[in-house]
C-alpha cells in the first residue's frame, strides 16, 4: 500500500556554529588559531543573524529543518543567543526542528580576546534536551531522550526522523544497539501507519566526496551498517552536515533499497548554502539550493561570498606557505611528531608546491599539459582542487585541462596506488586511481540541484 501524502517543502540549513561575538573573537592568538580555519568565527552571529531574517522572510516553506552543530563549541552564551533567533523564526510562523551535535556540548569552550586564551561556561549534553526542547522534542510523536533524537510530523503523510549520532557515551559517533532498535520501531511504525520517514543525522552516512571513504572522522563510524539498517527499514533520504560539505551521493543495500545522503555545506563557510527541499511524492525529492544572504561585516571590499571563498583559501595558502617559511608551526597544528628528517622533508616539499608551475610538473612527470594552465603556479592548482571538495560540483573532470592533467599525474603513479591496500567504509579494497579521479571531478549527481527516485 503506498503513501497518502501533500506535496511538501522544507528549507534546510546545518553547522551554523553559532557564536555570541561579545565573548571575545580577537586578539593575536585569534588570529594563529584562524589560520587554518575554514570556516568563520567572529563572524558567525551576523552571518547567522543574516539567514535566519532571510528565513523568516521566506515564503515558500513554513518548515525549517537545522542538522546539528548550533553552537561554535557549546559555549552557554552562544546556546542562548542562538535560541533567541530560533524563538525569531517561529514568531515568523515557521515551524522548526533541529538536532544537536558534538560542537554543541563542551566542557571547557574557547574564545580570544587580547590576553589570549579564555575560557567562557560551557555547556553539558545533558543540558541540551531542555535547550531545543521548543524545537522538535516538545511537539514529537516520539522521544529517545538518551539519544536525543525524535520523531516528528512535519506534514500529511511525511515523518521526520531526528537523529543524534555524537557518540557521547562512548565517543564512537555511532548508533549503539538500544538506538537501532529504537530507530527500527519507528520505522516500523511509519510504515504501519502508511507515513513516509525522511531523515536528519548530523554526521553523513556516506562519503562527501569518495577519497573520504578511506578517511576516518568523516563520517559516522559504522556508517554502512547505519545505511543499510535506513534503507531496508524504508528511510530512504537522509540529510547531515558535520563536513561543510556540499554533496548528494547514492546508496544501495544489499536488499536493492536506495538511500540517499544530502550533505549541506554550513552557512559560515564556504559555499555557504540553504537548501530547499521538495518532497514531491514517496519516491521523489526535489533538491534546490540558494546561496546565503549577504551579512553585515567589514569584508575589506569584497563580496561577502568572495569574503568566504578568501576565508576558505587562506586555510590551504597558509600551510603550503607554512610548509615552506615555518614548518614546524604547520606540523604542530596537526600533531605531528617533530624530527629533523620530517621537517627537512616538509619544508622541501613547500619549496617545491609554492615555486613550481604546473606545467614544470607536467613536463618533470611526462604528462600532456595544456597551454590555457601551464603557467599556474601548482599552489593555485591545489587551492582549486581542495576548494572544489567542499564546495561540489567539482570541474577538474576530463576533458577539461586541469582534469586532463590531473587523471594524467594519476595515471603516472597508478602502478603505486595499485599497491596501497587500504580498505573503503564499507569494507571493500579501494581503488585509489578512481577515487581521486572522482574526487577531484564530479561525474555522478548534481550535487546543487537534483531530482531524487527514491525507489
Amino acid at each position: 500500500m503506498g503513501v497518502y501524502m501533500k506535496e511538501l517543502k522544507f528549507y534546510l540549513i546545518t553547522d551554523t556554529h553559532y557564536f555570541e561575538n561579545s565573548l571575545g573573537a580577537y586578539g593575536k592568538e585569534y588570529d594563529e588559531f584562524m589560520r587554518y580555519e575554514q570556516k568563520c568565527f567572529a563572524e558567525t552571529q551576523s552571518i547567522n543573524e543574516a539567514v535566519f531574517a532571510w528565513l523568516e522572510q521566506a515564503d515558500e516553506a513554513d518548515i525549517v529543518l537545522i542538522a546539528g552543530d548550533l553552537s561554535f563549541n557549546g559555549e552557554k552564551e552562544s546556546h542562548k543567543g542562538f535560541v533567541k533567533l530560533l524563538n525569531g523564526l517561529q514568531a515568523a510562523g515557521k515551524k522548526v526542528y533541529v538536532v544537536t551535535a558534538d560542537h554543541d556540548f563542551n566542557d571547557k569552550p574557547f574564545a580570544f580576546n587580547e590576553t589570549g586564551h579564555i575560557q567562557p561556561e560551557g555547556t553539558k549534553r545533558d543540558e541540551l534536551f531542555d535547550i531545543y526542547k521548543a524545537f522538535g522534542f516538545g511537539e514529537a510523536i516520539a522521544v529517545d531522550r538518551e539519544h536525543l533524537s525524535y520523531v516528528a510530523q512535519l506534514g500529511e503523510g511525511v515523518r521526520l526522523l531526528a537523529l543524534n549520532n555524537d557518540g557521547s557515551r562512548d565517543n564512537r559517533r555511532n548508533f549503539d544497539e538500544a538506538h537501532i532498535e529504537w530507530i527500527k520501531a519507528q520505522a516500523q511504525k511509519a510504515k504501519d501507519d502508511g507515513q513516509m520517514l525522511i531523515a536528519m543525522n548530523h554526521f553523513p552516512l556516506l562519503p562527501c566526496q569518495p577519497l573520504f571513504s578511506i578517511v576516518s572522522g568523516t563520517m559516522q563510524k559504522e556508517s554502512a551498517k547505519a545505511a543499510e539498517i535506513l534503507a531496508d527499514a524504508g528511510v530512504h533520504i537522509v540529510f547531515t552536515g558535520h563536513m561543510h560539505q556540499q554533496s548528494v551521493n547514492e546508496f544501495v543495500s544489499e536488499k536493492g533499497n536506495k538511500l540517499y545522503d544530502v550533505c549541506t555545506g554550513s552557512i559560515i563557510a564556504d559555499p555557504a548554502i540553504i537548501r530547499l527541499v521538495t518532497v514531491k511524492s514517496e519516491s521523489e525529492v526535489e533538491i534546490k539550493s540558494i546561496p546565503t544572504p549577504d551579512f553585515k561585516w567589514d569584508t575589506k571590499g569584497e563580496t561577502c561570498k568572495q569574503y568566504l571563498q578568501n576565508t576558505f583559501d587562506a586555510m590551504i595558502v597558509n600551510l603550503l606557505e607554512d610548509m615552506k617559511n615555518d614548518p614546524k608551526r604547520m606540523m604542530r597544528k596537526f600533531g605531528i611528531k617533530e624530527s629533523k628528517g620530517i621537517v627537512f622533508a616538509v619544508h622541501q616539499a613547500g619549496k617545491l608546491l609554492n615555486s613550481i608551475t604546473l606545467g614544470t610538473l607536467c613536463r618533470l612527470m611526462f604528462v600532456k599539459c595544456d597551454k590555457s594552465i601551464r603557467k599556474m603556479k601548482l599552489k593555485s592548482f591545489a587551492v582549486e582542487l581542495v576548494r572544489g571538495v567542499f564546495v561540489g560540483n567539482q570541474k577538474m573532470v576530463e576533458g577539461t585541462p586541469e582534469g586532463d592533467a590531473f587523471i594524467g599525474f594519476l595515471k603516472r603513479i597508478n602502478p603505486i596506488l595499485k599497491r596501497i591496500n587500504i580498505k573503503t567504509f564499507d569494507g571493500k579494497r579501494a581503488d585509489l586511481f578512481e577515487l581521486l579521479k572522482n574526487t577531484a571531478g564530479n561525474y555522478g549527481i548534481d550535487d546543487y540541484n537534483a531530482a531524487l527516485i527514491l525507489k
